[in-house]
This record gives structure tokens, C-alpha cells and sequence, in this order.
């Protein structure tokens, strides 16, 4: 069985215990499918829609019948059974005698009723008791890792998931790029990364939508200097660009204007620790992530092609992004400090 198989397996698991899940769990299930069973977050996405498997509320059958699900760990299955029938026994006749009130959470007695049946029907069947024990351990896992639970952006879609972990930021020993030293170990926790750069049809997108970012022409000066250093969206014209630059990277953007983007589009900018690694596709020790020495035939740089290319016509790093390394320089959260890496924190490290 494939680990994309083992994933869809344990999907299936969910299902026989409850066709609902938490948010919490939800977070929890794409966070395994990516880091424990490498199925990409897209992918995990759409075999939890097509699983059936809903957010909203999530019944513990323990607690229905009144155990902990650590009570039945060194009895029999008859001793299980015994106990459970009895439980439901005496629930069951309670809801009977209740007749048409109302109940406290919602339910009708018929509805609680029902609900009686699925958690006994549960809890005698081993199979189906020990998925559902595993659908708790993962409610507690995920309400417990939360925190270290990146936030799943609105816009996931031609995203990756960059897993936590350690590498070795900076490197460059060119004396005109003395900030990028001493090379120093530092820890990010997971985060999402786009896969490709930001486009001109894309950030086009966001000024229709946003005019005051328009490119500054006659009159229609809306966007102030502070915001562009006078060259803003310099080959556009208003809200347009050469059509045969729609998929290339948008270029001659200010730090504000892509940090507006980012939150348009309900993402952020990358600091500037989480860019490095990102780049680096999981590799230390390498100038660049296929080697020591620079390729045309990987990476768009300099002035090799006079221009920009259109994203994604190189090939991909390890973790699946394109162009990290040539096309277009791209903006950090961070704020410059060339001292920075001297006495930056250990641990997902921002200045400013």
C-alpha cells in the first residue's frame, strides 16, 4: 500500500466512527497527510471533500454512554459488551420516559435516541471503538499542536507546505554582501510558500480591485511617494502591462504594494529566514540548490536573457517552488539591518 493509499485508509477510518469532523481535526488530518504520509496539501484537500467527511460537530461516543475511552483498556470484549449494553440500556429508557421535551443540546429524545444506537453500535465492535479512539487521539493532538499548526492560508491553491526544521542561513562571502554573514543555524517553524512568483495578470487582479495602487500617471497620482520609490510598475500603463508579460513576474513593486497584495490575497510576505530555506529546497551547504556553480539552464539571472521569463519555465527545488533562485528579486517581511545576522535569534528569526 502507498503512503497516498495509507492516508485515503485512514479517512476511511473516520468514516466508520463519524461522518464529522472538528476544525481542529481537519487541520490535524492535512497536517499528517503532508508530513507523515507526504501526500501534497492540495491533494489531502481534495480527498477529504470527496470523502464525505464534514467540519462542524463531532460526537464522542465515550461520552455519550458515560466512559473515558481509557475504561475498557484491560477488560474483555464480552466485559466491553456488557457494559455498554447496560449504559445504553439505561440512557435509552431515560430518553424514553423524557417524551417530547426538549433537550438542553438541541436534539429531540428521537435524535438523541438515534445517537444512543450509533455510540453503542460503535463501542462493541473493536474495529469500529478502536477508530474511534483514534479519532479522539487526533482531536487531542491537534487541539494540543495548534500552536505549531502553520495557518492554512485563505488562497492554498499553487501553495507548499515548508516543513519545519533547521538549516544553515547566509553564506555569500562576496565582500559587497558582508550582511549575509556569519552563517549561522536557524530554526523555522512549518509555513506555506507560494509556488510560483507573483504574476502581472495576478497583481493587475488586485489593482482593479484596489485603484489607489495604480501606477501614478498624470493627475491620477493617488499612491504616495512614501509608498514607491518613483519607478513603481515602470513598463505598465495605469492598470496594464505588455500582453505577452501577463504569466511573467511583476517587477518594480514597493514593499508596501506587495505587502498590500499579500493581504488582499489573505497570505503574508515570507520573513526573511523562512525565504532562505525555502530557497535552499531543504539542502545546506550548497551555494545554490543544485550546486556551487550557476546555470543558465536553471535559472534566469543577470542579464542572461535581457528580461524576465515567464514563471515556472525552470525547473522546480526540492520543495516544489519555482524560481527561488533568478527572475525577479522578491520582497521579505523583514525590515534590512546589515548587522542582523550577528545577533539574530535561533528561532524563526524577523528584524524589525
Amino acid at each position: 500500500m502507498t503512503k497516498h493509499e495509507e492516508f485515503i485508509a485512514l479517512i476511511n477510518e473516520f468514516k466508520t466512527v463519524s461522518p464529522t469532523i472538528s476544525d481542529e481535526q481537519r487541520k490535524g488530518l492535512l497536517r499528517r497527510a503532508v508530513q507523515q504520509y507526504n501526500v501534497p496539501v492540495d491533494e489531502a484537500v481534495e480527498i477529504l471533500n470527496v470523502s464525505g467527511l464534514v467540519t462542524g460537530e463531532v460526537i464522542d461516543y465515550f461520552e455519550v454512554l458515560g466512559f473515558s475511552s481509557q475504561e475498557f483498556e484491560h477488560n474483555s470484549e464480552a466485559e466491553i459488551a456488557n457494559e455498554v449494553i447496560a449504559a445504553h440500556k439505561r440512557l435509552y429508557s431515560i430518553s424514553l420516559k423524557a417524551g417530547g421535551r426538549p433537550r438542553a443540546d438541541g436534539r429531540t429524545e428521537e435524535q438523541w435516541r438515534t445517537v444512543l444506537n450509533q455510540a453503542r453500535d460503535a463501542l462493541i465492535d473493536p474495529q469500529k471503538r478502536n477508530a474511534h479512539l483514534i479519532f479522539s487521539d487526533n482531536q487531542d493532538e491537534s487541539e494540543e499542536t495548534a500552536i505549531e499548526t502553520p495557518q492554512v492560508p485563505m488562497h492554498i491553491d499553487n501553495m507548499e507546505l515548508i516543513p519545519a526544521g533547521q538549516f544553515q542561513m547566509g553564506g555569500s562571502d562576496d565582500a559587497a554582501l558582508r550582511d549575509e554573514l556569519p552563517i549561522h543555524d536557524v530554526y523555522v517553524d512549518a509555513f506555506y510558500m507560494d509556488k510560483y512568483p507573483v504574476t502581472n495578470e495576478q497583481f493587475r487582479a488586485f489593482v482593479i480591485e484596489n485603484p489607489h495602487w495604480e501606477k501614478p500617471t498624470g493627475f491620477a497620482k493617488y499612491l504616495p511617494i512614501k509608498h514607491h520609490d518613483g519607478y513603481y510598475l515602470h513598463h505598465w500603463s495605469k492598470d496594464g502591462f505588455p500582453r505577452e508579460m501577463s504569466d511573467h513576474p511583476v517587477v518594480h513593486i514597493s514593499w508596501y504594494a506587495a505587502m498590500a497584495y499579500a493581504r488582499w490575497i489573505g497570505k503574508r510576505l515570507p520573513t526573511e529566514a523562512e525565504w532562505e530555506k525555502a530557497a535552499r529546497g531543504g539542502f545546506n551547504g550548497k551555494k545554490y540548490p543544485w550546486g556551487e556553480e550557476i546555470d543558465a539552464g536553471k535559472a534566469n539571472y543577470m542579464k542572461w536573457r535581457q528580461r524576465t521569463t515567464s514563471v515556472g519555465r525552470y525547473a522546480p527545488n526540492e520543495y516544489g517552488l519555482y524560481d527561488m533562485v533568478g527572475n525577479v528579486w522578491e520582497w521579505c517581511l523583514d525590515e534590512w539591518d546589515k548587522s542582523f545576522y550577528a545577533f539574530s535569534p535561533s528561532e524563526n528569526p524577523v528584524c524589525g
